[in-house]
């Protein structure tokens, strides 16, 4: 028998303090002082619940109780110790990270109906003893880092389960058909994980009681179970979005008596919409969204008449459904709340003409962006009791302006235009206009005039993008210090000026900030400082002076981009200091000098293009294997180029216009990943390795190094954004071309011109069948062209000209289809102009010689089939070619003979012979 203690048992108090105990070893900054501090009796002791009858302890409330920075810390908690606790209905220990929980001692728990362990356990399967709990009506498992699958047998014997939540739990495999047999069960949430499959309901599982059932973020695929999904007669809300599910979207779903809920987003269904004037559609029902799909057809409002309690609509996203909105005469019996209608063939008078819009006055979400919308901005919208949170009219072609809107917007908390013809200027009154605005994008517009101070009146602000308009004088300084949440600032592409910053040398809480394409003055601070900025861009801008770091205090900054400025003096040693940065422009400045040494460690892209910097580049300038782009043109570098071999992930290498000397190392060849590579106008000297034509230049994109390659993208908790690769240039087809997001997928070629390179060109070269640009022009290279250049089945650019080749022209080029550009010009050719495929189009400049041994007219008709250039030895004679050649030659002297005979001039001659 045990006694109890002031009002508590005594063996269950030991128990409580043991868990205290297990706490403060792990460091636990929570270690729940108060146990054994306010009296004896456990009962009363905060998170503990006992049952008034037989004061044993009932619930107990253990969630949040650990946490830890370090990763080698946990909180090791024996289930042992819960055996104490005979009368136990009810357990939390969620969200305890990092603790090591064993299963010893749970089984004992019998009366145990609650148990969470969200966001508790990592990298574990799946607690077999939760199994053999068979009392529990409650199981949470969600937020945890999951192995494997979950077995049939893990809730086989939870037969008095009403709610299971194991989402977010990185579960894989199939769904157990047991989870579908459970006789009580009425809520189910396996979202966010990696189940794939079908769902295994079948029409001999009979009535199930489900009312929730959300598998949405799996892989489950195939076509929706018709006849089985009847059996959920009970069911009332139901999320499968963001699967691979197929085929037609079953009618049924919109019968179900209590259905409120139909989510089916991102998937792949497709057909037509499966709602018509005559369908049965269930009166309960209050969300339909079927966003991102392949749906056709047409649906229009007046067809959903009966659903008074609607209030979502979300079809976005399917670009071949016909939407009907506006119907003469109808009011609608539903206030819809959110109504997203994103990139549909959607009614273009919705705005011009609110019918429909004019009855909605409950409305918090609206998105009609992606439309081809026309008509005034519908300022109409803002009335005195409009309830918008989020308005999206995005990527339209709105017109109008601003004003007049008399009301203010007290719950409008975001609002995007970008992308219309919206003129005139900014409200002097935004401030109250919009006095709780969050998200603020007019980019891209017609807006002009200043910035008004008063916008500096929303405090609330946290991403604000007035990029690409027309506007001009300055940014107030309050800008920069007056928005405590202010996340993103973009001005970028305006006519803005005065001095960088606003004068300011603090950013606050800014994470990005683009000012670039402006006319801003002046030299940047020395001691700049923003301890979250991760992107600073001006580039393109009249910024003076020298580039001083020294007391930057940036030290998560990723993107400097000074491109295009006025910069002046040395690259300060200080920028080595900036340890997290990944993409650094400096390029079209007028900086001098060398460059630090062994300086970028995570450093993706580099443009140091247009400026006067000099010295002798090895290895430990670039000792980093993380870059992918580096662009040094048109500086005064100097020495060899065998340090490039070791950048082994480079997709851009582009060193024209400097100093280099000396022979191209074959470990250039090492380079597997490369797309572009300019070593033009140097003084590169020597034979060209032929294991260039081992580089696949083919640049999939579905490579893993390919992933980071196209933008710098990271997030943090309340802060996602990426910064697009832009401003890196490569000279094709006789122009310079700029790249930006779609380079590593567009562009692909060789630019080795304007060099002293000598020898025979490799025929190897003909294996680059993914090259779309090959200049070799102004060399010393000798020798034929290179029969294998007819394989270069993607090159649209090929330049040889101003070289010392000699012999013809291959006819295997005329099997160049893509080929836009070609030029063999001066040159020591001979021979006839091949003048079939694209070769017959070009003029002839793009043969023309000093030796005119390649002259107009002279043609000649294409050979047959390519063969591959390959040292094979002397090819033995074909008597039947002799013996078809012989009879041409006799065939044709008679026909010459017979046909002198016929004419009197030539009978004359052959008589007098």
């Amino acid at each position: 028998m045990l006694t109890l203690s002031s009002g508590c048992f005594v063996e269950e108090r030991a128990a409580l303090l043991d868990i205290r105990s297990s706490l403060i070893r792990a460091h636990s900054p929570i270690a729940l002082d108060s146990w054994g501090k306010d009296g004896d009796d456990c009962c009363s002791w905060e998170r503990v619940k006992c049952n008034n009858t037989t004061q044993r302890v009932s619930h107990l409330d253990l969630s949040s109780v650990y946490f830890t920075m370090d990763v080698d810390d946990r909180w090791y908690l024996n289930f042992t110790v819960f055996s104490a606790f005979h009368e136990l209905q009810y357990l939390d220990l969620s969200y305890n990270y990092q603790c090591s929980l064993s299963s010893e001692g749970f089984v004992g728990l019998a009366k145990l109906r609650y148990l969470n362990l969200s966001d508790t356990m990592w990298e574990v399967g799946f607690p077999e003893f939760i199994g053999e709990i068979v009392s529990l009506e409650v199981l949470t498992l969600s937020g945890n880092r999951m192995t494997g699958g979950l077995p049939d047998a893990a809730v086989k014997y939870l037969r008095n389960l009403r709610i299971l939540n194991m989402s977010w739990s990185n579960f894989n495999g199939s769904l157990p058909e047991s989870l579908f047999s459970l006789p009580h069960l009425k809520i189910l949430d396996l979202s966010i994980n990696n189940f794939g499959g079908h769902i295994p309901i079948s029409s001999s599982s009979g009535p199930i009681l489900l009312e929730v059932l959300d598998l949405s973020y799996n892989n489950l695929s195939g076509n929706l179970p018709v006849t089985a999904f009847e059996s959920l007669q009970n069911l009332r809300e139901l999320y499968l979005s963001s699967n691979q599910f197929i085929g037609n979207i079953p009618t049924f779903l919109f019968s179900l008596p209590h259905i409120e809920q139909l989510n089916l987003s991102t998937n792949y269904f497709e057909g037509p919409f499966p709602i018509n004037p005559s369908s049965d559609l269930s009166l309960s029902l209050k969300s339909l969204r079927f966003s991102q799909n392949n749906l056709s057809g047409r649906l229009a409002f007046v067809w959903l008449g009966n659903l008074t309690k609607l209030e979502e609509i979300d079809l976005s996203g399917n670009a071949k459904l016909v939407i009907d909105v506006n119907i003469p005469g109808w009011t609608p019996p539903f206030q819809l709340k959110q109504l997203l209608l994103c990139g549909c063939d959607l009614d273009k008078n919705i705005i011009s003409r609110p019918e429909f819009l004019g009855t909605q006055r409950h409305l918090k979400v609206l998105d009609l962006s992606n439309n081809n919308l026309s008509g005034s901005m519908p300022n109409w919208l803002f009335t005195k009791e409009a309830t918008l949170q989020d308005l999206n009219l995005r990527n339209n072609s709105l017109t109008g302006s601003l004003d007049p809107i008399w009301h203010t917007q007290s719950s409008l908390s975001r609002i995007d235009i970008h992308m219309n013809h919206v003129t005139g200027e900014l409200p002097a009154n935004l401030s109250s206009m919009f006095p709780v605005l969050y998200d603020l994008d007019f980019s891209i517009n017609d807006l002009f005039g200043h910035i008004p101070t008063s916008m500096c009146e929303i405090s609330s602000i946290g991403y604000l993008d007035l990029s690409n308009n027309k506007l001009s004088g300055e940014v107030p300084a309050c800008v920069f210090t007056n928005y405590p949440e202010l996340s993103v600032l973009k001005v970028s592409n305006n006519k803005l000026g005065g001095p960088i910053f606003g004068g300011m040398n603090n950013l606050s809480n800014i994470y990005e900030l683009r000012l670039d394409g402006n006319k801003f003055k002046g030299t940047l601070p020395h001691d700049l400082a923003g301890k979250l900025v991760r992107v600073i861009d001006l580039h393109d801008n009249q910024l003076s002076g020298e580039l001083n770091v020294s007391f930057w205090n940036m030290s998560y900054l990723r993107v400097l981009n000074l491109a295009g400025n006025r910069i002046t003096g040395k690259i300060d040693q200080h920028i080595c200091g900036f340890t997290e940065i990944h993409l650094l422009d400096l390029s079209r400045n007028n900086l001098t000098g060398s460059v630090p040494n062994s300086c970028f460690i995570v450093l993706n892209f580099l443009n140091l293009t247009g400026n006067s910097l000099s010295g002798d580049i090895s290895f430990p300038l670039f000792n980093t294997s993380s870059l992918i782009a580096l662009d040094v043109r048109h500086n005064q570098f100097m020495g060899n180029v065998n340090w490039v071999g070791y950048l082994e992930n480079i997709r851009l290498l582009s060193l024209g216009g400097n100093k280099f000397e000396g022979q191209i190392t074959p470990n250039l060849c090492r380079l597997m990943y490369l797309r572009i590579i300019d070593l033009s106008h140097n003084k590169l000297s020597g034979s060209l390795p032929a294991c260039i034509g081992n580089i696949s230049f083919k640049g999939d994109t579905n490579d893993q190094f390919f992933q980071p390659a196209n933008e710098i993208t990271w997030v943090s908790d309340d802060y996602t954004t990426s910064y697009e690769l832009m401003y890196f240039t490569f000279a094709t087809k006789g122009n310079f071309y700029t790249y930006g997001r779609s380079f590593f997928v567009s562009m692909s070629g060789i630019d080795l011109s304007a060099n002293m390179l000598d020898g025979e060109i490799p025929w190897e070269l003909g294996n680059l069948n993914h090259v779309k640009s090959l200049n070799l022009s102004y060399n010393l290279f000798v020798g034929p062209i290179p029969t294998t250049f007819g394989s270069l089945k993607d090159i649209e650019s090929l330049d040889l000209s101003h070289n010392k080749l000699s012999g013809p022209i291959p006819w295997q080029l005329t099997q160049l289809s893509s080929l836009g550009v070609f030029s063999v010009a001066y040159n020591n050719l001979s021979g006839c102009i091949p003048n079939s495929g694209q070769l017959g189009s070009f003029s002839m400049d793009s043969y023309v010689t000093d030796l005119h041994n390649i002259t107009q007219g002279n043609m000649c008709a294409p050979g047959p089939d390519p063969v591959v250039e390959e040292d094979v030895g002397e090819v033995p004679s074909d008597p039947v070619l002799y013996i078809v050649t012989a009879a041409s030659f006799v065939l044709a002297f008679w026909a010459s003979v017979a046909f002198s005979f016929c004419h009197p001039h030539g009978r004359t001659i052959i008589l007098k012979l």
